[in-house]
């Protein structure tokens, strides 16, 4: 063989010996073997970047042996952290940092997080004030001329800021509605919803919260209901995807009210609360969030408030995306000539800002 041409030969297989060896290798105990870089372990599941495949997520007890090119942060009973070379070792796991290497059982494993999934994680611990805020919401306006002049303008706003130990959110969302008919005009629709609720972790399961909602329905003939209330949750499923969680708790409600026939009058009460908040990824476009309360009302027996909530964003580029939403509040004792149950639904573009 020419000279050139061996020593070329012998170059690239070189190359392609060691773009093999800087790579983490898991081999099952099926004997499947997935090279790539290792994300993460949470819990008892590992992440594995593979040039061919993506993202693998395999079982924790399914791995025989693990060697990693790279050092990753690994977290230790009692909160120890070291960040470490690991490498298989008859059954136990050896960790080469500066040293001596240390030799620890895999059930000791509590977490593996490489240098960015580290960053996050140590943001998601203690963020700044201004970290971590995800702000979707869209400004609709929709209309018709000729026979009938109309407008309708819709401005559904969210607030969301999750850390590894609460969670803070806000919303706001109008309609406004009007129609021109022969020269004779009529406000069609006329509320406000917005509010805010906060809760923070007491254990893995259970969390604190607390609220404050506001609200105005013109053709309802509320005026101004404020909410103040707070309990206690319970985190019955999450995970990278989602989430659902039951509350409840006890609220204060006080409402005005001004029927256009009737005197104007203001009534408050206790109220027991109880509901469910569930979020879900569907897929890395569209996600979904979910709320539903049920306030029981302790002042006046039998009556009661409901609040529904759901609604859908599908991603179209970074920051636009298509928003469908559905609002719908019940009062079982409304004021005189009313009916019970209004409905606010909203779709159109709309924008999210994540920080």
């Amino acid at each position: 063989m020419n000279p050139a041409k061996f020593t070329l030969h012998w170059c690239v297989l070189t190359c392609l010996s060691l773009a093999c060896l800087q790579a983490d290798v898991i081999v099952l105990k099926d004997g499947d073997r997935v090279t790539g870089s290792i994300v993460k372990k949470d819990g008892q599941t590992v992440t594995i970047q593979s040039k061919n495949f993506g993202a693998v997520t395999l079982k924790w007890d399914d791995i025989a042996n693990l060697t990693t090119d790279q050092a990753l942060n690994v977290v230790l009973p009692g909160d120890q952290a070291v960040k470490a070379k690991i490498q298989t070792q008859e059954g136990r796991i050896q960790l080469a940092s500066t040293g001596e290497p240390r030799l620890v059982e895999p059930a000791q494993i509590i977490a593996l997080r490489n240098d960015a999934e580290e960053r996050a994680y140590q943001r998601l611990l203690r963020p700044g004030l201004l970290d971590l805020w995800t702000i979707t919401g869209s400004l609709a306006f929709a209309g018709t001329k000729g026979n009938a002049d109309t407008s309708v303008i819709t401005t559904p706003i969210n607030f969301a800021r999750a850390s590894r130990t609460s969670r803070t959110t806000a919303y706001f969302n109008s309609i406004r509605s009007s129609a021109l008919v022969n020269g004779v005009s009529a406000q069609t629709a006329s509320a406000v919803r917005g509010g805010w609720g906060y809760s923070r972790n007491l254990n893995q399961k259970i969390f604190a919260n607390g609220f404050n909602d506001f609200e105005h329905d013109r053709f309802q003939s509320l005026d101004l209901r404020v909410v103040l209330g707070g309990g206690l949750g319970y985190h019955v499923w999450q995970n990278e995807r989602g989430r659902f969680d039951a509350v409840g708790g006890l609220a204060w409600n006080r409402e005005s009210f001004s029927p256009a026939a009737k005197p104007a009058f203001t009534r408050s009460s206790a109220e027991a609360y109880w509901g469910n908040d569930f979020s879900y990824k569907l897929n890395s476009r569209t996600s979904i969030v979910q709320g539903f309360r049920m306030f029981n009302n302790l002042s006046e027996s039998g009556a009661y408030r409901l609040n529904f909530d759901v609604g859908a964003t599908t991603a179209l580029t970074k920051w636009l995306n298509w928003t469908v939403s559905l609002s719908n509040r019940r009062l079982s004792n409304p004021a005189p000539g009313r009916k019970p149950n209004d409905i606010l639904y909203t779709t159109g573009l709309g924008f999210t800002f994540a920080r």
